[in-house]
């Protein structure tokens, strides 16, 4: 125990050792890739689009992998990560506390304008709705997603969890946290009754474990998540910037045809198309869940007096109607 905690805290206090800003002449930077799934498969996923970023942009691509979500948000708030792929969610999270800034945006590779969050099973249990699910007599072992998470935490705790005044904890025999590829193969394998998970994870499932993916069945499915962002550090040189944007934008769109099928290829790995821009304005609809989720556990908290209630959700409120009226003054994303 002891040699774990010295371990914790040399690691803290190299996230903690001033940072100064990556200048133009930079020759490294590390990117973030949140723990969907495990790091050798996402490593294997993700290492020729990073080969081809380090490539078109002449500056060191080195891969940052945590056990989760936190760990690619402070490694940003400790200028140990440059560059990320995030959720929404996690997104939001690196953009308030690690300064961050969203630049560019995902696109589905099957033309989805975003994705979807699910709630799967095995193909033979009982279950089949959401009203199955919330029976809520702590006989069912539920499998959530990571707390950073968009699609595996959020979005079914706002929409389902929230919406009919329950609390997990109070529901489930167990409530377990895991990446995506842990939840569908707990579900798959009868580890964990039901389980939350993504239409991009699913279909990735269905290339990498087919067997696993017939064994699932899905229960419900949420309303549209806008696509993945990218985030930087705000305080990136404008210079390497210019760089990775001009990748981002670029690849898989410009060059040879040999040079966009093979960077279409890469894209497709990720099930991506080419990205598009975009700014911290994608996350207004996730802000809005954020504020809503808040408002439903304020009103079901009886610690809390009718009083501040009131004045606490009136916060909440005018916090979340101001996000909607710039939402509404945006492009869809």
């Amino acid at each position: 125990m002891l040699k774990k905690i010295l371990v914790t805290a040399a690691l803290v206090a190299g996230m903690m050792a001033p940072q100064s800003a990556i200048a133009a002449d930079q020759t490294e930077i590390n990117f973030g890739i949140i723990s969907t799934e495990s790091s050798s498969n996402l490593k294997t996923s993700w290492q020729p689009f990073l080969d081809a970023m380090e490539d078109q942009t002449g500056i060191k691509v080195k891969a940052f992998f945590a056990p989760d979500y936190a760990g690619v948000i402070e490694g940003m708030r400790f200028n140990k990560v440059h560059v990320a792929w995030f959720g929404n969610k996690s997104a939001m999270e690196a953009v308030d506390r690690s300064k961050g800034e969203v630049f560019a945006q995902t696109v589905d590779g099957d033309g989805n304008p975003g994705y979807w969050s699910l709630l799967v099973t095995h193909k033979d249990s009982p279950l089949n709705s959401v009203k199955d699910v919330l029976k809520c007599d702590k006989t069912l072992n539920f499998g959530i997603g990571d707390p950073n998470s968009t699609s595996g935490f959020l979005v079914p705790t706002t929409y389902i969890f929230a919406k009919n005044n329950v609390l997990p904890g109070d529901c489930f025999k167990t409530v377990r946290n895991a990446n995506h590829q842990a939840n569908a193969m707990s579900a798959a394998n009868k580890l964990v009754d039901v389980a939350a998970n993504n239409t991009e994870n699913m279909r990735r499932l269905e290339i990498t474990n087919p067997e696993a993916f017939k064994n699932l069945k899905v229960i419900w499915k949420s309303p549209l998540i806008p696509s993945d962002p990218i985030v930087w550090r705000k305080d990136l040189d404008e210079t390497v910037k210019a760089k990775l944007y001009k990748f981002f934008m670029s690849y898989g769109r410009n060059g040879t045809p040999e040079e966009v099928t093979t960077a279409r290829k890469v894209l497709a790995e990720l099930q991506w198309a080419p990205f598009k821009p975009s700014s911290d304005a994608q996350l207004y609809p996730i802000r809005i869940l954020a504020f809503n989720k808040q408002i439903l556990k304020i009103k079901n908290d009886d610690k809390m007096t009718e009083a501040e209630k009131k004045t606490k959700i009136a916060e909440l409120q005018t916090k979340s109607d101001e996000i909607s009226k710039l939402a509404e003054k945006i492009p869809s994303f």
